[in-house]
């Protein structure tokens, strides 16, 4: 469809685009309209649409921005910026006056779209933008930095880094020399990690011989090495540490603990038989020595009490039966079992407490303490008298313990003892507070009655007159005491 001259003339007015005439081209004036006219055309392409991505930006000549040919134009303009004209004349400043703070407009701002507040961005600003990217040719890193990679690392300068937690390798040091200056620089840090990380490459790149000689002078670095060894359990390597450093007390003692692998009871028996003959130290020689008679004695006693638990003809086996074996159980729990199943045994037997007490050497203490539990626990209150009674040389008998009577009060009443037994006990209990105190606490009202009787302190008797049942026999007898005219009351 052809368009009138009219439209045409329009189209051109409007467009952003100027058409050729063959007007006068030195009309100064003429020249910075049909500019402006430019400008404002392309502001009101970028008014009604925000988005950049939809405005299409060209130059003054009608290229795209950013395209090809506009890239190599810009390139050269710019070489040739000094020799070229400028693209619009020099305008006279006393005709016409346009300051770019009052426009707010540069090239740059054509380009790179609007400011928040509406105005477009200045050269300046279009820098400081967050979303431009300038892209910089990347420099060579310092030689410093390049050690990392090459491990050109002194001995302790590669301590001080391990202690950093950064990435080393040790493959760098070679000589014996070298090796041993930076195990001497990792104990000077303090560092066991670092110590036992040295030991370890240590540990693979030398022969045993040369480490175990060289730690013969380093204790610190020693000590690491066999807790290394001892927690990551090799066993052959630190048998041969020991004997190489001639601590044959260390070896025996390692030796001894291989028998905590050994499940089978009679297998252990005679691996700690054979333990009898290490060199240890006579301390630890007598341990080793009982532990092998008690398990020697566990296995004796735990094949004759299961025979006679599956027989069935041993009261105190169907009364209370065994909850676990006796084997490879400690020496208080063995004598505490023996207690309980075989107290009235003979000492000249495996099995009897007296035996295992004489056998072991066990204190006066220790053997009272678990006999007297093992019998409350069974009820047997003739049995827990006879400990406390002892006879004189005159053959009057009392009774003796060697705890306090406190502490036997205790055991009682864990064990459920009846008020009868506890009161026998809190009886002779020698401090009169602690005595009234255990006998309220368990209800022996006839001992706190003759205690305040013995204090002679009326006031006292009355306050626990209350406290006892009306018409009891207990307030029967502090009435009794009450009415008695021979006490002497101190109140």
């Amino acid at each position: 469809m052809m368009k009138s001259k009219a439209d045409e003339e329009d189209y051109w007015n409007s467009s952003k685009f100027k058409a050729f005439t063959f007007d006068d081209e030195d009309d100064e004036f003429s020249r910075l309209k049909e500019s402006k006219r430019a400008v404002n055309s392309i502001r009101c392409l970028v008014e009604e649409d925000d988005d950049e991505e939809e405005v299409e930006k060209v130059s003054w000549s009608g290229e795209p921005v950013g395209s090809i040919s506009w890239s190599v134009s810009e390139t050269a303009a710019s070489n040739q910026k000094t020799d070229r004209e400028p693209a619009f004349p020099k305008i006279n400043t006393d005709t016409v006056t346009i300051s770019k703070s009052h426009s707010g407009y540069s090239l740059s701002s054509l380009f790179k779209g609007k400011t928040k507040g509406g105005n477009f961005q200045s050269f300046t600003d279009s820098l400081s933008d967050s979303s431009v990217r300038l892209y910089a040719p990347e420099l060579r890193k310092p030689k410093s930095e390049y050690k990392d990679y090459v491990s050109d690392w002194s001995p302790e300068e590669t301590v001080q880094r391990m202690q950093q937690g950064k990435v080393v390798s040790l493959e760098k040091f070679r000589s014996l020399q070298d090796k041993l200056l930076l195990l001497d620089y990792a104990v000077t840090a303090h560092d066991g990690n670092v110590i036992t990380a040295v030991l370890i490459y240590l540990k693979r790149t030398l022969s045993k011989e040369v480490l175990f000689r060289e730690l013969e002078s380093r204790q610190t670095a020693l000590r690491h090495l066999i807790h290394y060894l001892t927690e990551t359990r090799d066993q052959r390597l630190l048998l041969e540490l020991f004997r190489a450093l001639g601590r044959m007390e260390d070896v025996a003692l390692l030796q001894y603990k291989e028998h905590l692998s050994i499940a089978d009871e009679n297998k252990r028996r005679d691996f700690l038989k054979g333990c009898l003959s290490l060199p240890f130290s006579r301390e630890d020689s007598s341990h080793v020595q009982d532990h092998y008679t008690l398990l020697e004695r566990q296995v004796i006693i735990e094949t004759t009490d299961r025979q006679a638990e599956r027989g069935g003809k041993v009261e105190v086996f169907q009364k209370f039966p065994r909850k676990a074996s006796i084997l490879n159980m400690p020496l208080i729990t063995t004598l505490y079992y023996c207690c309980f199943y075989h107290y009235n045994e003979s000492e000249g037997t495996f099995s009897g407490p007296l035996n295992i007490r004489q056998t072991f050497k066990i204190s006066e203490k220790q053997y009272f303490v678990t006999a007297l539990a093992a019998r409350a626990k069974l009820k047997s209150w003739s049995d827990v008298d006879a400990l406390f009674t002892s006879r004189n040389w005159l053959g009057f008998t009392r009774k003796k313990s060697p705890l306090s009577f406190q502490r036997v009060v205790d055991i009682l009443q864990k064990n459920s003892a009846p008020t009868q037994v506890l009161q026998d006990y809190v009886a002779l209990v020698d401090d009169a507070e602690l005595r009234i105190s255990l006998a309220q606490k368990y209800k022996c009202h006839d001992i706190v009655i003759n205690t305040y009787r013995d204090l002679k302190d009326r006031q006292q008797l009355i306050g626990y007159r209350g406290k006892v049942e009306r018409g009891s026999t207990e307030e029967k007898k502090i009435e009794e005491l009450l009415n008695n005219t021979q006490i002497r009351w101190k109140n």
